[in-house]
């Protein structure tokens, strides 16, 4: 009897890394510090999602962008991702009261 092997899912962290152009050592920190998900541990390998690159893009804009260090950017990930919900919130109601699509003014 002769099982075929399938590949892992997801992105290795090897792979990953390169393609965000880090070193893997700072992904593996990125997850520890809860900034990024892995999608599987294989063994001791990280297994990641192809969507974890846009959040890795995110990440690294902040940082360089605003100079936050990475322990601070799990805050501010989650007052961006409040904010964007709020927004959405908002506007859905605003369309349900008035049958206007966007919240902002038109006039």
């Amino acid at each position: 009897m002769t099982t075929a092997l399938t590949p892992a899912p997801g992105i290795g962290v090897e792979s990953f890394a390169r393609a965000g152009g880090l070193h893997p050592d700072l992904v593996r920190r990125l997850v520890a510090l809860g900034l990024l998900e892995p999608i599987d541990r294989c063994g001791e390998e990280l297994r990641f999602a192809p969507s974890q690159l846009v959040v890795l893009g995110r990440i690294e804009r902040l940082h360089e962008g605003l100079s936050l260090n990475y322990a601070s950017l799990g805050v501010v990930l989650d007052l961006l991702d409040r904010i964007a919900e709020l927004e959405a919130a908002l506007r859905r109601h605003a369309s349900s009261t008035t049958g206007v699509s966007s919240w902002t003014r038109t006039d």
